[in-house]
């Protein structure tokens, strides 16, 4: 029986922790200084709706809900990510991450980066 309750709650303690907790080494960046480089590739990780209200030049638009099928059209390494939240910023850089990709930062829609 403690077998069981200590699995459930290391599952629910590994949830919380892909989606709530902060991403240590990677910086929030304005975008602007991001568009101008060659070698990086822009993930706009937003909905649809939300993407299409305020598009990003040449960004390659993948909502976190279909990231897992569709990274593979991500032709280069080094990646900039695109959020509306902390949350889609979270989950998409350790699934990128996991996958073999650089991440050098992020932006999110909410605020400005500092």
């Amino acid at each position: 029986m403690i077998v069981i309750f200590t699995l459930i709650i290391g599952l629910i303690i590994r949830k919380l922790y892909i989606r709530y907790f902060p991403i240590w080494h990677i910086k929030c960046t304005n975008l602007s200084s991001i568009l101008s480089k060659k070698s990086t590739q822009i993930i706009d990780v937003r909905d649809y709706n939300e993407s299409n209200k305020m598009p990003i030049i040449n960004a390659l638009n993948i909502p976190i809900g279909y990231l897992k099928r569709s990274y593979v059209d991500i032709s280069i390494n080094e990646i900039h990510i695109v959020a509306s939240n902390k949350l889609e910023k979270n989950i998409s850089i350790r699934f990128l991450r996991k996958k073999g990709f650089k991440i050098i930062g992020y932006s999110l829609t909410t605020c400005d980066c500092k």
